[in-house]
């Protein structure tokens, strides 16, 4: 069985621990639910930064896509209708002079030139647009992380201590076990 002494110091123990948890959240509970308020902002703030980066990314490409689709499927279809033009024309031509068949072959290579031309000029521009595309992607990584970067050093500065706290709550524990002593003077 225990002695009435040894039953009271757990007991002023307990209660020396709740008042010092008392203290604490008097003192630092609306600072560290502001901290936790923060933190929460600052993440669905970069959250929707990166949706809403993820989804400009995804509609550029789409787009991109689209339209290099559509220029294959053009180049596709005028590849399509020269061949049939100069198969039909080949057949007309074959029953006609030698002279008329050189000027069709002199044509059919124009087109060949003007398709190899338009097919460099495309591939060419196609890598310009991805070009620039990447430095695009590339810029606003960059804004994003300084932007986080500006961020999160705003909130080192603007939070409490480590080292002060660590501090204030020694002394408020001496405090309340009325061991702390002033220097003399």
């Amino acid at each position: 069985m225990a002695s009435p002494g040894e039953a009271k110091l757990p007991n002023s123990s307990d209660k020396e621990g709740a008042n010092v948890d008392k203290i604490r959240d008097i003192l630092f509970g609306s600072q560290m639910r502001d901290y936790e308020k923060r933190f929460a902002r600052l993440e669905e703030s970069v959250n929707k930064a990166l949706d809403t980066l993820r989804d400009d990314m995804s509609k550029r490409l789409e787009i991109l896509s689209g339209f290099v689709q559509k220029e294959v499927d053009s180049l596709s279809q005028r590849i399509k209708t020269e061949k049939s033009e100069r198969g039909e024309g080949a057949k007309e031509l074959a029953q006609e002079i030698k002279d008329a068949a050189k000027v069709l072959e002199k044509k059919i290579a124009g087109l060949d030139e003007q398709l190899s031309d338009g097919q460099s000029d495309l591939r060419a521009k196609l890598l310009e647009h991805s070009k620039n595309f990447a430095s695009e992607i590339e810029r606003m990584r960059r804004e994003a992380a300084a932007s986080l970067d500006r961020e999160v050093q705003s909130l080192r500065h603007d939070k409490t201590d480590r080292a002060a706290l660590a501090d204030l709550l020694a002394e408020f524990s001496l405090r309340l076990k009325d061991k702390f002593e002033l220097p003399n003077e």
